[in-house]
């Protein structure tokens, strides 16, 4: 009697799993032909998966350290003195 009743129970547990189980396509199975409809919403789906990205503003440069910089970043240095030196001896005298 107990075996009768936990095959009933685990049965009742088990349908709705089984239930709720889509098929799965196999290896090498083709896809269904898909509906007018279905091409329809495919269609739609995409073309406002384009408009929202369209929405998407562009994002500017950013500078997370532009708030606590008290003047703007300063150019590469110049070199003002050039000095120049005898190439070849070991000695370099400045001209």
């Amino acid at each position: 009697m107990r075996f009768l009743l936990a095959i009933a129970i685990s049965a009742s547990l088990a349908a709705p799993a089984f239930a709720q189980d889509n098929h799965v396509p196999r290896y090498g199975e083709e896809d269904k032909e898909k509906t007018a409809a279905q091409k329809a919403a495919d269609k739609a789906a995409a073309e406002a998966y384009q408009r929202s990205l369209g929405a998407i503003p562009d994002k500017g440069s950013s500078d997370p350290w532009g708030a606590v910089r008290s003047d703007a970043p300063k150019a590469a240095a110049t070199k003002t003195a050039k000095t120049k030196t005898k190439t070849g001896s070991a000695e370099a005298k400045p001209q």
